[in-house]
Parts: structure tokens; C-alpha cells; sequence
């Protein structure tokens, strides 16, 4: 536990390129990205799948460009985060042309990495170009790791009844009340806080965002059991690797983003005058 909260402590000014948003959280998103994609994939070989770096890497360098392109431009257009998500499908159907050495499944893990790691977690950098509401971006963080922290917590102190024991042994359904409650506590504090008249929507996202940040968890150790490995990676003390510290906010991410355009801005609910 100490080298765990050592860690965690190490990691605290990396919340100063958060707050600075822009080109230093994207580069941030991009390099945790190439980790947790390079860990995820070394995760698939070990189970003897070989999913192509090559095309993982290449594909996480052009969204990265393209979209560092775009910001400097000031016009970012969805419609190219499309073609690129198009581009990865079909790049992955045809690393299985070379029949003698490539299976469906090592095509098929190749482009489940591209948009399970790098597009869930390019939310992030989406939610941060937002025109406005961005500061919400907050609430990824506060959502997935109030949630863990709360969780974990909560799991020592009163923990008694298992929640998923086949995924994860040490997690309990105790541990997963107290993470929710704990996600929603710091997002209404963040709300008062800070925006107020979105107060409600901070609420609603800490409330649905924290059992969608648990299954992201969940998700990730249940590719792990599969995979036949105990963490992703070494990187980081306590934790494991990136992929271990992040699994959560793959799924977090992508909820905030699409519940911000979609509920807040098409809809207009609760948009401050």
C-alpha cells in the first residue's frame, strides 16, 4: 500500500498538464496512449496473438498529427476522426493478406487495441477542444480515480461482500458504493465550486460516470485473466503499468464527452445564459 500512495503521489504535478490543457495534454494523452497500447499488445502476445505494432503505432502518430494539425488550424472537424476510424478497420484487414503467418484473430486484436486504447482515450483531448464546457474535462479524472480511490478505501475499511470475484478477488460491493458515493461527493464539490449552474450535470456524471469507470476496471483485468498476465506492465510502482493506471478512464472519457455534446449541448439542458 505505501509504494502504492508513493506512486499516486509521484504522479500529482502530471495534473498541471491537465490543468494547462492544449498541446501538453495531448501530447500526454498520446504517450500514455503508445504505452498502454505497446502493453495491451504484449499482453495479446503472450497468449500467442500477434497483433501488428506497426499499424498500432503508425495509426496512434496520424490521429496525433492530424489532430495537433487541426488545433493549430483552429478548426477541428469530427468527420476526420471517421475516415481515421475507417482507415484503422481496413489497415487491420489487410495485415491478415499475408495468409501464411497472420490469423483473423491477430488482425482483428490489432484494431481492437486502436479503439479500445487509443480512440476511448482521445475523449480526453476531445472534451478538452470542446468550445466550451472543457473545464468538465475535470470530471474524467475526479469520476475514475475518485471512484478507484473511494473504492479501494472503502474496500479495506468495511469490505465484506465480493463483487466480481472471477475479474477482481479484492473488490467488493461495499468498496463500489463507497467509490460511486465518493465520485459523486467530488464532482457536486467540483460543480459548487467552480460551475455552479452546471451543478446538477457534475452530479449526474459522477453518479453514472463512476459504475462506467468500474467497468472499465473491470474490463481491463478481465483481458488480463484471458491473457494470463497479473498487470500490463512495471512502470509504475504499486499500480503496475499505464494500461493498469488508465482502464478506467477508457470507458469514463468517451461517457463525459458524449453526454456533454449530446445532453448538454444538443439538447441545451441546463447551459448556463
Amino acid at each position: 500500500m505505501k509504494t502504492r500512495v508513493i506512486s499516486a503521489l509521484a504522479m500529482v504535478p502530471l495534473l498541471l498538464v491537465f490543468y494547462f490543457g492544449g498541446f501538453w495534454l495531448m501530447a500526454l494523452v498520446a504517450i500514455a496512449s503508445f504505452l498502454a497500447l505497446k502493453e495491451f499488445y504484449n499482453g495479446y502476445t503472450h497468449m500467442e496473438v500477434h497483433p501488428n505494432y506497426k499499424i498500432g503505432y503508425g495509426a496512434l502518430a496520424v490521429l496525433y498529427a492530424m489532430n495537433a494539425y487541426m488545433y493549430y488550424m483552429g478548426d477541428f472537424n469530427n468527420i476526420f476522426l471517421l475516415g481515421w476510424l475507417t482507415a484503422v478497420v481496413i489497415a487491420g484487414a489487410l495485415y491478415m493478406f499475408n495468409m501464411d503467418k497472420v490469423e483473423p484473430i491477430d488482425s482483428m486484436a490489432t484494431t481492437q487495441g486502436l479503439i479500445y486504447i487509443v480512440f476511448f482515450a482521445f475523449h480526453v483531448v476531445l472534451v478538452d477542444e470542446l468550445p466550451t464546457n472543457s473545464d468538465l474535462k475535470w470530471l474524467i479524472l475526479l469520476t475514475a480515480f475518485g471512484s478507484d480511490i473511494f473504492a479501494y478505501f472503502t474496500g479495506m475499511l468495511i469490505g465484506r461482500h465480493k463483487l466480481c470475484p472471477s475479474l477482481s478477488p479484492k473488490k467488493t460491493i461495499e468498496g463500489a458504493i463507497g467509490g460511486v458515493a465518493g465520485s459523486v461527493a467530488l464532482c457536486a464539490l467540483f460543480g459548487y465550486i467552480f460551475m455552479k449552474p452546471l451543478l446538477v450535470h457534475c452530479i449526474v456524471i459522477g453518479l453514472i460516470g463512476s459504475p462506467i469507470s468500474m467497468l472499465g476496471d473491470l474490463t481491463a483485468s478481465a483481458y488480463k485473466r484471458k491473457m494470463g498476465i497479473k498487470d500490463y506492465g512495471d512502470l509504475i510502482p504499486g499500480h503496475g503499468g499505464v494500461m493498469d493506471r488508465i482502464d478506467s478512464v477508457l470507458f469514463t472519457a468517451p461517457f463525459v464527452y458524449y453526454y456533454i455534446v449530446i445532453v448538454m449541448e444538443y439538447f441545451a439542458i441546463g447551459m448556463p445564459a
